[in-house]
């Protein structure tokens, strides 16, 4: 694992710990299952745009469900 793998994991992660944050305090389930993806993910996806490419998607779609 390089250092940008990392340093993209840790972000995707961090939005991810914001989402579930989010989506907790308001009972958003669709945002709250969003966050739990996005901090767990990264740890099984090795491809660096592959990674970020999903964490982007995870990103947009609790606003279009």
């Amino acid at each position: 694992m390089n250092t940008a793998m990392i340093l993209w994991s840790f972000i995707i992660g961090m939005i991810g710990m914001g989402y579930f944050i989010y989506g907790k305090k308001v009972s958003n389930f669709y945002v709250l299952i969003s966050g739990i993806v996005m901090m767990i993910y990264p740890y099984f996806v090795s491809n660096i745009l592959l990674s970020i490419a999903m964490g982007i998607a995870l990103i947009i779609l609790p606003f279009y469900l």
